[in-house]
């Protein structure tokens, strides 16, 4: 199961959250955000994939960050088109993955994946809400089941400390993993490192019951 820690900036936040079970950092670059990552930190991960979170920000900007951090990934959360997609995966070096954030609240929800099915490496399924992600409240994911694509998705949405077991438990072919973010802060873009690493422990611990 691939984990995703979202919202990092502080230097010192991400060398310890880079010590956890943690495979993506992700990294917001949208303005309106109170995770915005205004400069680039002192510090950057070297084991993690370093994923950047943009929202309809211009395949030039997205380019530059990329080169910039560098990043990993890129992940489009705003209302990108297929072909503003086939466009920065041509600007793009070849290895980059990218993933499609959509909002989720019901089963006809579901449709709008398939405009993109053969352009992204992943969807990121996200409660559907007035702000743009960080939102920490969760969508039913029983409507998951009528996804019947085949890009696996990421698990978003107001995951807290306490949804091991409810993680653990959920159950779809193309399920590859879950993002955290807003439950697990002391403040915005600062996460409470002691309450990832408990919520990992039960995870693992989860598994074996």
């Amino acid at each position: 199961m691939i984990i995703k820690v979202c919202g990092m900036r502080d230097p010192e936040n991400i060398r310890a959250a880079e010590m956890l079970d943690i495979q993506w950092f992700g990294f917001i670059f949208w303005k309106k955000s109170s995770r915005y990552v205004s400069e680039r930190p002192t510090y950057l991960p070297i084991k993690q994939k370093r994923v950047g979170v943009f929202v309809d920000a211009s395949i030039e900007e997205i380019i530059e960050k990329t080169r910039e951090y560098p990043l990993d990934i890129i992940q489009l959360h705003g209302k990108e088109s297929p072909d503003y997609i086939r466009q920065l995966r041509s600007a793009c070096d070849e290895g980059i993955i990218i993933i499609k954030a959509l909002n989720i609240a019901t089963t006809e929800d579901i449709g709008q994946t398939s405009p993109y099915d053969s352009m992204v490496d992943y969807f990121l399924f996200d409660t559907k809400a007035k702000m743009v992600g960080g939102n920490g409240t969760q969508f039913d994911w029983s409507v998951l089941s009528a996804y019947k694509g085949n890009v696996p998705f990421i698990l978003s949405g107001g995951i807290g400390p306490k949804d091991a077991r409810k993680v653990k438990n959920f159950r779809h072919p193309k399920f590859a993993g879950i993002d955290l973010n807003s439950r697990f802060e002391i403040a915005p873009g600062l996460k409470d490192i002691s309450l990832i690493k408990e919520f990992l422990d039960h995870l693992k611990l989860s598994r074996t019951i």
